[in-house]
């Protein structure tokens, strides 16, 4: 009997192979029921329960039949896109806020607080402190209360950030550790929702539906530092145009949280079986996470790739400055940066939605991202615009396609710990 235990008991990357599998092949039942009964059901519609959508038993057989249940009607509703906007919203506002708000006018800033641009750069700096600092407490919002605990945690720090911020700029003189304590406590906020959009996803979009939804969400932060890049170097021609940019970004901020107030905790009936499925406490997933061979293997690389594109952004002025380009021109070669690469995730996320070519699209991303930053090197020496705009331009476009690829598949190859850990943790 003992060696019958032993031939049959599966090892830690064997049972992750095999839970891999089911899941894969419960989301093509449900993509190959929505493809020939119906389309994908809003509100007010009722979905033929007879359809074989699956929730995650041992051995592949739905819950309510093998109690001799009614099966679970699964479907989709409208207000999803309320949340959805409100994700997009706020990942807008907190990097337009805290990434991205000083260091397109470093040196107008400089001047400003009578500081030098190295000083101004803590600025940008300082959000990837605040965000190790507050990614625990995210992973507990997002497990405890889920994405509306997540938005409305995130408002009150960015509300708070904002105000104090603007008060630092408003001082005589302009108060620079006061204007840092209001930049922290928005770098707090960034984790709440920067990490919500696969869980979001994951809640209230079907299958079919959850790479362009998490695409949507979460390619809205570097957006938001587009407009920082674009908009910022024309808000501050001058020493004293900081506090009204500040200003105006703090209006603009409060005006974006109010929203959050009214997210709904979750939908009424699930939207597929993920739906459905409560994710094992916190230490349990940490556990799983810490043994999942290709979720390491996705942590390292993913973290360089963050990494850069961080730092990138945050002093592609003070890169291409000091070879006769304008602030204006830095800005708008930081814009395309961004712009660009949304277009592209917006072309390829529903690809990899219907193709759910996860890795494929990874093996050939990599390689683009990698070329790009090497080729970057020259690209100020030629003191022209073209070179520095080319490469932004494809760098984006192939680091923008990656972000939701990666995430949704670190989702797919950590199930069934729940999405928020390990999110937050890339």
């Amino acid at each position: 009997m003992h060696e019958t235990r032993s031939l049959n008991r599966q090892s830690p990357r064997e049972e992750q192979q095999r839970l891999l599998g089911q899941r894969v092949e419960w989301e093509e039942m449900i993509d190959r029921s929505a493809n020939t009964k119906s389309p994908v059901m809003e509100d007010n519609e009722t979905r033929d329960t007879t359809a074989p959508e699956r929730s995650r038993s041992s051995d592949g057989v739905p819950d309510e039949q093998e109690h001799g249940q009614t099966p679970t009607v699964y479907r989709v509703y409208k207000r999803r896109w309320f949340g959805l906007l409100q994700l997009v919203l706020m990942n807008i506002i907190v990097s337009w806020d805290q990434w991205l708000s000083y260091s397109p006018v470093a040196n107008t800033a400089a001047a400003y607080f009578s500081t030098t641009s190295s000083i101004i750069n803590w600025l940008s700096t300082s959000f990837l402190f605040a965000f190790v600092f507050a990614s625990p407490f995210t992973i507990i919002a997002l497990h405890r209360g889920g994405p509306r605990l997540a938005l409305i945690t995130s408002s009150l720090l960015i509300l708070t950030g904002n105000w104090i911020r603007y008060a630092g700029t408003r001082a005589s003189p302009p108060n620079f550790p006061l204007t840092m304590i209001g930049q922290i406590l928005i770098g707090l906020a960034q984790p709440f929702v920067l990490s919500a959009p696969t869980h979001y996803s994951s809640l209230w979009f079907s299958p079919r539906g959850r790479v362009s939804a998490t695409a949507i969400a979460s390619l809205a932060n570097p957006f938001g530092g587009a407009l920082g890049q674009l908009i910022n170097p024309f808000l501050a021609t001058k020493p004293h145009d900081i506090a009204p940019m500040t200003l105006y970004i703090a209006f603009i901020s409060s005006v974006a949280t109010i929203p959050s107030l009214f997210i709904p905790s979750g939908p009424p009936t699930p939207a597929s079986a993920s739906g459905t499925h409560t994710p094992p406490p916190i230490k349990q997933t940490l556990r799983l996470l810490a043994r999942n061979a290709n979720y390491i293997l996705l942590i390292f690389p993913f973290a360089i790739y963050v990494g850069l594109f961080n730092a990138l952004s945050s002093l592609l002025t003070q890169i291409l400055t000091p070879y006769d380009f304008t602030e204006t021109e830095s800005g708008i070669a930081g814009a395309l940066l961004i712009l660009v690469g949304l277009v592209a995730a917006g072309i390829t996320s529903p690809i990899v939605d219907r193709s759910k070519r996860y890795l494929l699209f990874i093996r050939i991303l990599v390689p683009v991202i990698a070329l790009s930053y090497l080729a970057f090197i020259w690209a100020p020496g030629t003191r022209t615009v073209p070179a520095p705009y080319i490469i932004c331009a494809i760098l984006g476009a192939a680091s923008f396609s990656l972000v939701p690829v990666a995430l949704e598949w670190g989702v797919e190859v950590t199930w069934p710990a729940g999405p928020e850990a390990g999110s937050t943790i890339l």
